[in-house]
């Protein structure tokens, strides 16, 4: 049985973006109750452990030092420079009172499941208030001000270890995929909604990586309401022969759920039934599997969807009818999903179609 450790305490979302942001500190605070009402702690595989603040020299591994500066400027009040330039202002990256410090706190809870796995004191963590991809190293984009997934392929990679990154998030894993862009330890796999319909309008088939690093970024595009069975089909043809050829010794998976089909800022059509299933490949694929968390803007499936990522990692199977202490916020009280979303025929086959050409494409470009 898997030695799960999860990285959390109220630390994560006593600070946060401010009233009214789509990544609310609430989404922490409702998975986290979410699973202490399941006792998802008791199982005997399992422990919390809590995060860390990173150092400065931690941050440095990934973001410049003029950024870092800039940020906890921001974050102790002063406005005397154009932050604009580091991507701040009104929209996606507001400036916040204490910003430096809860955001670079996610950092730190990335890194403390990194060392975990590298001492081999777990087999898998998972930090739910990362996922922050992003993240560029001189500047915020997309909510995400500090790259805590960046960061902890960064602390693998100086012990050696080649990491597979693997994002289900609606929203492509830019930030990630730019920081090892050119870099043949890391392999970066992107399922995201095609740039052609959402933001940040990049991952495509052809961007494969530079220089050392060609062939190690590898994207799937979907087309808008792709759902459980294509999506899968999709990450069955592609995940499985990419990591046996790559090898690596741990996966970072981002597990963003707004691909959600009620995930008012996505267009994509997966249930919780989809979501469980791709935990489960995950999981059977990864010899060692550091998860971070993600996008996920339904206040009603994020909990879920991550409680449901739990109990895969530790192996644990939980209730359909959810524990009295939260059931009543939930309308209906299940774990799953009991709807589905409403796509007819033709267009799951169009939708089905304009996948298969888009995974045969990869197919030619890599060779597998």
């Amino acid at each position: 049985m898997s030695r799960a450790v999860f990285i959390g305490d109220e630390s994560l979302w006593a600070g946060g973006h401010p009233p009214g942001h789509p990544l609310r500190p609430e989404r922490l605070r409702d998975t986290w109750e979410m699973l202490h009402a399941y006792r998802a702690f008791d199982a005997p595989n399992t422990r919390i452990v809590s995060p860390r603040p990173p150092t400065e020299a931690e941050l440095l591994t990934f973001h410049t030092r003029e950024y870092v500066d800039a940020v906890r400027r921001l974050s102790q009040g002063e406005r005397s420079f154009n932050y604009s330039r580091y991507g701040f202002g009104p929209g996606d990256n507001p400036v916040f009172n204490g910003m430096y410090d809860s955001e670079a706190l996610k950092v730190g809870a990335a890194l403390v499941a990194a060392e975990l796995l590298l001492d081999n004191e777990a087999d898998v963590a998972f930090s739910f208030a990362g996922g922050l991809h992003h993240a560029g190293r001189n500047f915020a984009s997309g909510f995400c001000v500090f790259g805590d997934g960046a960061v902890a392929i960064h602390r693998m990679l100086a012990d050696g270890w080649r990491v597979a990154y693997i994002d289900i998030d609606a929203h492509h894993g830019d930030g990630v995929q730019a920081a090892f862009y050119d870099d043949d330890r890391v392999l970066t796999i992107s399922f995201h909604e095609s740039g052609y319909y959402l933001f940040p309008g990049t991952g495509f088939t052809q961007d494969l990586g530079e220089g050392a690093g060609r062939g190690y970024s590898v994207n799937v595009p979907l087309l808008p309401y792709t759902d459980d069975d294509i999506f899968l089909w999709a990450f069955d043809q592609v995940v499985p022969p990419l990591l046996e050829r790559f090898a690596p010794d741990v996966i970072v998976a981002q597990l963003g759920v707004d691909a959600h089909w009620r995930d008012p800022l996505t267009h994509l059509a997966l249930t919780t039934h989809g979501f469980e299933s791709l935990f489960q490949r995950i999981h059977q694929l990864s010899p060692r599997w550091l998860a971070v968390g993600g996008g996920g803007y339904h206040h009603a499936v994020v909990p879920r969807a991550w409680t449901l990522a739990w109990g895969v990692m530790s192996e644990q199977t939980f209730s359909n009818l959810l524990p009295e202490a939260v059931a009543a916020n939930y309308t209906p009280p299940f774990l799953h999903d009991e709807g589905q979303p409403p796509i007819v025929a033709d267009q799951r086959q169009q939708i089905r179609q304009g996948t298969e050409k888009i995974v045969e494409e990869l197919k030619q470009l890599l060779q597998f």
